[in-house]
């Protein structure tokens, strides 16, 4: 911010940008967020969307997987705290399954419940490093939580 500009007028650059972006999400991607003004975040409600967190490291092993079966989706990259964020079709009945909650918590990783919100990357977070695509979304095209979620479980422990 340069010294004579007002820190509102960094604040509403900052909001113009999260909601070009959030348009391109709902356009391009079928990601139907919308943007927090005061923070600029651009907020995702958990239904229509699934999301899983797990460590990067878990995250990298899950990710050559689907490459491998050519089922590729967006994932957010948490820098500061090591983790990734998949997001995947809706949720399904997984995450009523007590036994499955279990297994994703001893591997670090948690399912997000529908009705949470999670936070889309926006060019302020892509800018600081605190919230970046691993892999951006292409289209609306998402693997199905059941796939991340089995091949999550796949793994002992991260």
């Amino acid at each position: 911010m340069a010294p004579d500009e007002p820190a509102s007028a960094v604040s509403y650059s900052a909001a113009q940008e999260a909601l070009a972006r959030c348009r391109e999400y709902r356009k391009l991607n079928g990601l139907y967020g919308v943007v927090e003004p005061a923070l600029g975040r651009i907020m995702l409600e958990v239904g229509a969307v699934g999301a899983l967190t797990m460590p990067a490291a878990l995250g990298g092993r899950i990710r050559e997987q689907l490459r491998d079966r050519d089922r590729y989706g967006p994932i957010i990259g948490h820098p500061r705290s090591g983790r990734w964020t998949f997001l995947t079709d809706h949720a399904d009945d997984s995450i009523q399954d007590m036994t499955i909650l279990g297994e994703l918590f001893h591997r670090g990783a948690t399912l997000a419940m529908p009705g949470t919100r999670i936070v889309l990357p926006s060019p302020a977070d892509e800018r600081t490093g605190y919230r970046v695509w691993i892999d951006a979304p292409t289209g609306d095209t998402r693997p199905t939580l059941t796939e991340v979620v089995t091949l999550t479980r796949t793994y002992r422990y991260a």
